[in-house]
């Protein structure tokens, strides 16, 4: 076993002489309680899936939890400080987690190991796997990863000692469980068709009733700017608007202004032209009035006469 350095538990302002270093020690008594239980973390010992190999990786001898204090784990929650949720969890699974979670005495802490603890991982989407155990536990330290490799673990109680020695027992919102009176636990998830949290049943009785009244439920109301926004932004632009746009952007830009007249005197132009063209081709393809000079008209009848008489002979 390590000696203890007393010197890395000197926080005072009054020195130790250095020979004395070695054998006493001027400290506060939150560092003090901070180091003794950031040294003996006892986790729980439990897993959801394949996380859990890869905490049991890290409880091995390659890792050697023994050096952070951390490798008793304890199979009753009343035994535990620190909560490993290892792997996917389940709507089903969750209503025990909670039960586990308030049976572990204060000070209690909650990591969230890889994806699927964290927030639902691959199968967020699913029917039946909660979206993060956050939404029902207050979770100190997240691990990502797919699984996250012992390393990754191992980072993650590193930072869960840190901040363990961040706490000051001077500071009620660091250490609540030296509350006055005995702290509330933490809603059960009820299990029936769907999860339900106990926290949110006001909301859901206010909209069971609505439904039962045939009123509408659930849905998002728009606020009044935003629909005079998105009103004044579907809404067509009218003439005047449009003038006054042209007429902003010539007073801003002149030479912009310059090339669209011209390219509005081509366009007349062009119009022109082929309005004239239009003019000369329907007067060529109109027929020639009939005039009194040597050419003859066209006979059909004679004509008929005539090829009638050639057969007939």
């Amino acid at each position: 076993m390590a000696q203890l350095d007393l010197r890395e538990l000197h926080s005072t302002e009054f020195p130790v002489p250095d020979e004395m270093q070695g054998n006493v020690a001027i400290t506060s008594l939150s560092k003090l309680y901070n180091w003794s239980r950031r040294s003996s973390m006892w986790p729980m010992l439990f897993g959801l899936a394949c996380c859990a190999i890869e905490m049991i990786a890290t409880a091995a001898s390659r890792y050697d939890l023994s050096r952070f204090g951390m490798e008793v784990m304890r199979a009753s929650p009343r035994q535990s400080d620190l909560m490993i949720v290892s792997g996917t969890v389940t709507k089903k699974m969750v209503v025990p987690i909670v039960r586990l979670y308030n049976q572990m005495p204060e000070p209690k802490y909650v990591l969230a190991m890889g994806a699927c603890a964290s927030g639902g991982g691959p199968f967020k989407e699913g029917y039946n796997v909660v979206s993060g155990i956050d939404q029902y536990l207050p979770v100190d330290v997240y691990v990502p990863g797919c699984p996250p490799t012992p390393q990754a673990l191992l980072y993650g109680l590193i930072a869960l000692q840190k901040k363990i020695d961040g706490q000051s027992l001077a500071n009620m919102d660091d250490v609540p469980w030296y509350g006055v009176g005995p702290a509330e636990p933490t809603p059960v998830p009820i299990l029936g068709p769907d999860i339900i949290d106990p926290r949110q049943m006001d909301l859901i009785r206010r909209q069971a009733e609505l439904a039962a009244q045939g009123k509408p439920y659930g849905l998002r109301e728009i606020p009044e700017s935003a629909l005079k926004r998105q009103t004044a932004q579907i809404a067509p632009k009218t003439k005047p608007q449009i003038a006054a746009a042209s007429g902003t952007v010539e007073a801003d830009d002149p030479e912009k202004a310059a090339r669209l007249a011209k390219r509005e005197a081509a366009l007349a132009r062009k119009k022109a032209e082929s309005g004239e063209t239009a003019a000369a081709s329907v007067v060529a393809d109109a027929p020639a009035p009939a005039t009194g000079g040597d050419k003859k008209a066209f006979d059909k009848a004679a004509m008929l006469e005539k090829i009638r008489a050639k057969k007939a002979k």
